[in-house]
């Protein structure tokens, strides 16, 4: 039988430095959480070169049937489907997804988070209104020669409403290209005047170009950005990826979450080939 679990130690680097831990970031205009930015001490070069990383894969069949879109995919997956939490099958897809972005140089460098609700976005509207701005995102960066991938996950909060979190690729010499740009694929997915405090983007480890400068703390800051991603995970799932700080994750219309095709099951399966 395969698990798929994430570490559970966030304080602790497998391969070297000790992590000091700093409360003083906060993803996403939305959620106002503190989540922890890792700052990496007495590190070595030969731990530079082999950070922790933010999953554990004992290799087996129970893990890649649960990463597997369900047969019944197209029934469940439709656009007025409800839920309230992130499932097992959901998360080991995310999970999965994370390595596999970063095999194909494609690592997760920035988190985002979208406050639809604050933008006028109705909850059976959200789906559709993500989809619009990945597309935008991936539309941008491909006129730039550049690709991406990423992950989402949407949550409805108490006070907070439909908002989602983005976990997702962008260039360093991009960031300020979509920076610029993003404000204004809001207004066009809107149809409004953009309102402040819908969007946030930071890049994950706090600074640009982390994920190559010190591939160590990008680790670990991903694999609490991840951790936070996935907080609205349901009690099966919480205990078996170990997860803590759950949170209800709220009512969802339609699909919540997801993955870019070019790190989705079919991508890392045909990679396994």
């Amino acid at each position: 039988m395969m698990r798929l679990v994430m570490s559970n130690d966030q304080k602790a680097v497998r391969h070297g430095g000790a992590l000091k831990l700093r409360r003083s970031a906060s993803f996403g205009e939305v959620s106002f959480e503190p989540l922890m930015s890792l700052r990496v001490q007495n590190q070595t070069p030969k731990d530079r070169a082999t950070p922790p990383y933010i999953t554990t894969y004992i290799l087996g069949d129970a893990a890649n049937s649960a990463s597997k879109p369900s047969r019944r995919g197209g029934a469940r997956n439709r656009a007025d489907r409800e839920s309230h939490a992130l499932t097992v099958s959901q998360i080991a897809n995310l999970i999965a997804a994370t390595p596999h972005a970063e095999r194909i140089g494609l690592p997760f460098t920035r988190m985002v988070t979208i406050h639809w609700h604050a933008a006028g976005v109705s909850l059976d509207s959200m789906a559709k209104a993500t989809g619009r701005f990945l597309d935008l995102l991936s539309k941008t960066l491909a006129r730039h020669e550049s690709e991406t991938a990423w992950i989402w996950v949407h949550e409805n909060g108490r006070n907070k409403g439909g908002h989602c979190h983005l976990l997702a690729h962008v260039p360093p010499a991009l960031v300020s290209t979509v920076t610029r740009l993003q404000k204004r694929w809001l207004r066009r997915i809107v149809g409004k005047p953009y309102r402040s405090r819908v969007i946030r983007s930071r890049p994950i480890g706090g600074r640009l170009g982390v994920e190559c400068g010190n591939p160590a703390l990008h680790a670990a800051n991903l694999e609490a950005s991840l951790r936070y991603v996935l907080k609205g995970a349901d009690a099966e799932a919480a205990a078996l990826f170990t997860l803590d700080n759950v949170e209800p994750g709220g009512r969802i219309i339609g699909k919540r979450c997801g993955t870019s095709q070019n790190i989705g099951p079919k991508a890392r399966k045909a990679c396994r080939k």
